[in-house]
């Protein structure tokens, strides 16, 4: 049995890649993923993922995480469970110290938790978004060494 966790993830990856009406059609979005569950039960992870509806481009209403009214929907869509073995993880860019670590949205929060728990010695500290993580690398360290480092938390940063 998957958990609830894994559950979540999988609901807010599918609101988030494909145009879904109606908690019959996530039912069985989920269905396809290996997750079994009732109508009642869905109902309720909505309700704790504080997803909403809104009009879509089309003018057809679908769900929505919270703070995307407009949301952004990927253009080439991978399965659920592809995307949630990598954290939402998408792409790092460098400046001077600084990278900055694009997600999926809503997985900024939680990846940047991921990395400041495993205080590595490369990082000074992050400070994420909904979709972005600022990271700021400690002096001397290369970007080699951080890719190094966050391959620990995100195994496809390479």
């Amino acid at each position: 049995m998957k958990s609830k966790n894994s559950r979540l993830d999988a609901i807010k990856l599918i609101i988030s890649s494909k145009e879904i009406g109606s908690q019959d059609e996530l039912l069985q979005e989920l269905s396809k993923e290996g997750y079994v569950l009732t109508q009642a039960t869905l109902s309720r992870d909505l309700k704790q993922l504080k997803v909403a509806k809104a009009a879509s481009m089309n003018g057809n209403y679908v769900y929505v995480l919270p703070n995307n009214t407009m949301y952004k929907r990927m253009t080439e869509p991978h399965s659920v469970h592809e995307l949630m073995r990598y954290n939402g993880f998408i792409s790092i860019e460098f400046s001077a110290n600084i990278a900055v670590i694009k997600t999926r949205p809503g997985y900024a929060s939680s990846l940047a938790y991921d990395i400041d728990s495993k205080d590595f010695d490369e990082i000074l500290g992050t400070i994420a978004g909904d979709d972005t993580i600022m990271l700021v690398m400690r002096e001397g360290c290369t970007r080699t060494e951080l890719k190094s480092a966050l391959a620990l938390v995100i195994p496809n940063i390479q």
